[in-house]
């Protein structure tokens, strides 16, 4: 939403390549279907052997997404790659590729060679270690935080967090898009969702499985609706491929929307968890 709203104030319209976000989006529906069966089979009681029965139909959902997410893979990086380029930018490299290369420095074509693919793969996995040491103190200060600021757990998980976890994330797609590099900014915001419900998600619940934890894919009716309705409203505005800043300004408002309707959100299972605190 900032994105397309930030964008949309420098430029009247925007384009971006509409095949490779419905192919993102479709793929999100197929996690929101996986993430909700769940939810529903728990809600309208009708499991065969109790919670063992949503146990159990998550860790088939999650097989299938997991698998889907490898087929995206090889579907996004060897069979239809041009589906996910800029085409406009390719256009523009195109034309002017032999005067940029002739007025190009030699100093000019170093930029950005500085590490190497080993040195980026050795950096990421340091960051990946500190990050996940960092979660866990992160996850430990939940429960103080919100006993403190009289805020309720699930406000914080899924509110306050993703916002200072994800800023450099949000940034950069806000900076793509006002450079008009629209279809970059589309892959960092929807690309990252994709991740998260096709990988990370399932990966939890049969990684609980292998560890003895009963894991499941049941988000609750009140989130699984919230994220139904995520998908739905997002699926619409990149479904034609272009973007205004009215378009950013209707995402932003249901972010509010969801953001106020998770305030007033209470939890009783947070609650068991934790005792002390709002949920």
């Amino acid at each position: 939403g900032c994105a397309f709203f930030c964008g949309g104030l420098k430029y009247k319209e925007q384009k971006f390549n509409a095949d490779g976000a419905n192919t993102n989006m479709g793929l999100l529906c197929l996690a929101v279907m996986g993430m909700t069966v769940p939810a529903v089979l728990h809600s309208t009681h009708t499991e065969m052997n109790g919670t063992g029965s949503e146990v159990a139909l998550s860790r088939v959902c999650s097989v299938f997404l997991l698998l889907t997410y490898v087929s995206y893979l090889y579907f996004q990086l060897v069979t239809h790659q041009d589906m996910f380029e800029d085409d406009d930018a390719d256009d523009e490299t195109d034309d002017d590729s032999q005067e940029g290369d002739a007025e190009r420095k030699p100093e000019d074509k170093l930029v950005g060679e500085g590490l190497g693919f080993w040195g980026c793969i050795f950096w990421l996995a340091v960051l990946t270690i500190m990050i996940s040491l960092l979660s866990d103190y992160l996850v430990d200060a939940i429960e103080g935080a919100s006993a403190s600021w009289d805020i309720g757990v699930a406000f914080i998980s899924v509110i306050v967090i993703p916002i200072v976890g994800n800023a450099a994330e949000h940034a950069s797609a806000i900076i793509f898009a006002m450079k008009n590099k629209m279809d970059i900014s589309i892959g960092v915001a929807v690309g990252s969702s994709t991740q998260i419900a096709l990988l990370v998600f399932p990966f939890m619940v049969l990684v609980g499985y292998f560890s003895g934890k009963d894991m499941d894919l049941n988000l609750k009716v009140f989130e699984s609706a919230a994220l139904f309705m995520t998908v739905v409203t997002v699926a619409f505005m990149v479904a034609d491929g272009h973007s205004t800043w009215l378009k950013g300004l209707t995402l932003i408002l249901a972010y509010v929307v969801l953001s106020c309707s998770f305030w007033y959100h209470k939890d009783d299972d947070l609650k068991a968890q934790w005792p002390g605190v709002h949920a």
